[in-house]
């Protein structure tokens, strides 16, 4: 069936921009046509100054790179034409080609306003309407042509190519209420409401408007240049979401105006690059919040999403970058006790890990610190959504959660509910063997080896991982050359979550001065140290009990047994790691001891070689070539 285009629309389009009336577009969906689509570059050398200030406000979003580049369109009603720029989120469209030159679409959601002097059309979302079409009419350059006043109240579309008067379809009528007929809410300033997607520290008069999906409590810090408090809010829209920070004087005249779950229209407030070692949303820019920032509540929250969420799988975790923040979707499998360690600032702090699992039959250690952990109480099994944590890699992948992280439970979307019926309804879920990206030793189940963080031993000592005030990590492969026959295995204590070495008493009985008891028998752990060496240079490596279990073949308890019956023959065992090469993730860390520093390195996990696997990766260094 032809179809027809929107009269007038990008009259209305522009008329709207000029006239900051952008509210009479709302709940209008023209019908336009793609003339032209192009991926949108760097600056060229030659560029005209026009075409190099567009750039500019391009640039910004790929200024903290691995950002994807939006697409530049040119939209026609069949007789003028404007650019427009497509949202990232729906790139897939031109990627999959779902939509081409000529495609007939009706805009769903759009939002138009003024980029670096040019009047513009972002495309949110779009229905397509012909992929494959002729072009309809002879559009001309709405610049050239001028803007007037669009007529009212209705617009007439235009005929398609071929078509009679008789098979007009009926006129859209322009909505200026959305339903229900409440009024629309509008900031007190004049400037254009922009989607946060479109922010960049390019612009200076804007406005979003978007909810407080997490809040941060007041925090005090210390610095060299004296005391400090800040709070932190993460603000979401239909686009994205971006987090905001105010200090000292900001959060007494912000903080009290914000608050959870409300929407709120949020101005004056300084565009930056994202400080992602902080954590935060996944935004690549951040918002500054001043004394002069503007915070108004909006009455009129229907098209502002409660949380956005990007779940990731738990088994591609592994295949995550260490500190990323991300949303992960999981079951609450076990949920350890509340527990309090000190700090090197000698602070209190009280933690509790969990455990999630997921359809990918992956478990995750995840750790809660402070309020959340001493709130978290989850019973039956709740299905938990998880929004900004940490990921880690201590001991394989861990999960983190951070100043800005927050977590519902059992939240009513699709893919939680999916959850739910795997885990109860189908039973799969149910007595389900999961592999750990947790563990702490051997690779077999866990995490996979990182051949691209992979350093040569003289790459390690010479450089200066571990020197610093926190724990650095490394991959490398080496040959054991030595084990230290002395320092294999120790007895410990048979309590959960203790490991501390006991001792035996004249009775029999094993003592353990930290949980001040007795025990008929005590546990046994491996702590080893290994003499490793590959071409380039050699290490002494530290080994705790799972790697040790790796490494020797067996529980420390095993080798213990045998080493009460037949020492000798416990030896040979050890000696059996001699001249093994094995994968290691490693742990740095300079130590003190007699005011002498060094570092030592440890082992976090360890993986036997698999030649096959190896050999594909040569292959693919190979074919790089």
């Amino acid at each position: 069936m032809a179809q027809s285009l929107t009269e007038g629309a990008i009259n209305r389009f522009l008329y709207a921009v000029e006239t900051q009336s952008e509210e009479d577009l709302l709940g209008w969906e023209p019908t336009l046509q793609i003339l032209i689509i192009k991926e949108i570059a760097g600056n060229k050398p030659g560029d005209p100054p026009r075409k190099r200030c567009y750039r500019r406000v391009v640039d910004a979003f790929n200024t903290a790179a691995k950002t994807v580049l939006p697409y530049r369109l040119i939209l026609s009603d069949g007789n003028h034409f404007v650019q427009a720029m497509l949202a990232t989120q729906r790139n897939d469209l031109v990627d999959n080609e779902e939509i081409v030159k000529f495609s007939i679409i009706k805009l769903t959601k759009f939002h138009a306003s003024m980029l670096a002097g040019k009047r513009l059309i972002i495309l949110i979302d779009l229905e397509i309407l012909a992929r494959e079409a002729e072009k309809i009419g002879e559009p001309k350059n709405i610049e050239s042509a001028g803007v007037v006043p669009p007529p009212e109240p209705t617009l007439k579309p235009t005929p398609p190519v071929g078509a009679s008067s008789s098979s007009t379809a009926p006129a859209p009528t322009l909505v200026n209420k959305r339903p229900g007929g409440s009024a629309i809410s509008k900031p007190s300033n004049s400037f254009p409401i922009y989607p946060i997607e479109q922010l960049s520290p390019y612009q200076n008069k804007w406005t979003i408007k978007a909810r407080v999906t997490q809040k941060s409590d007041i925090r005090n810090f210390s610095t060299a240049r004296g005391e400090g408090k800040l709070f932190n809010v993460t603000l979401t829209d239909e686009t994205g979401e971006i987090r905001g920070t105010a200090f000292n004087a900001a959060v007494d005249e912000l903080f009290d105006k914000f608050q959870e779950g409300k929407v709120y229209f949020v101005s004056k407030a300084r565009v930056n690059i994202a400080k992602k070692k902080f954590g935060g949303s996944t935004s690549d820019f951040e918002l500054g919040l001043e004394r002069h920032t503007e915070v108004e509540e909006c009455a009129d929250a229907s098209n502002v999403p409660e949380v956005r969420y990007n779940f990731v799988d738990l088994g591609k975790l592994d295949q995550t970058e260490k500190d990323a923040i991300i949303d992960v979707l999981g079951v609450v499998s076990q949920v350890g006790d509340l527990t309090e360690l000190t700090s090197k600032a000698g602070k209190t702090l009280t933690k509790r890990d969990i455990t999630l699992v997921d359809r990918s039959k992956y478990s995750v250690r995840m750790t809660l610190w402070g309020k959340q952990a001493e709130s978290f109480h989850a019973t039956n099994n709740p299905v938990m959504a998880f929004k900004a944590v940490k990921v880690g890699d201590f001991g394989g992948r861990t999960l983190s959660m951070v100043g800005t992280s927050t977590y519902q439970e059992n939240p009513d979307i699709d893919v939680a509910h999916l959850l739910r019926g795997w885990q109860v309804y189908d039973g799969e879920g149910q007595g389900a063997s999961f592999n750990s990206q947790s563990g702490a030793g051997g690779g077999a189940g866990g995490a996979q080896f990182r051949r691209n963080e992979l350093m040569t031993l003289s790459t390690v000592k010479d450089s200066t991982i571990g020197q610093g005030d926190n724990a650095d990590f490394f991959s490398c492969r080496a040959t054991i050359m030595f084990v230290k026959p002395d320092t294999v295995m120790y007895t410990a204590c048979p309590a959960d979550k203790c490991n501390k070495k006991v001792t035996q008493e004249p009775n029999g009985d094993w003592r353990c001065e930290k949980c001040d008891r007795n025990y008929p028998e005590p546990d046994v752990r491996y702590l080893m140290t290994i003499h490793v060496a590959d071409h380039t240079n050699q290490l002494w490596l530290q080994a705790f009990n799972d790697v040790g279990q790796a490494i020797i073949g067996m529980t420390a308890k095993q080798l213990y047994d045998i080493e009460q019956d037949d020492h000798t023959a416990a030896q040979g065992i050890i000696e059996r790691a001699h001249s093994k090469v094995f994968n290691f993730s490693c742990r740095a860390k300079s130590d003190t001891w007699n005011d002498q520093t060094r570092i030592r390195y440890g082992i976090n996990r360890v993986w036997p070689l698999d030649y096959a696997a190896e050999g594909h990766a040569l292959l693919d260094i190979l074919k790089a070539y």
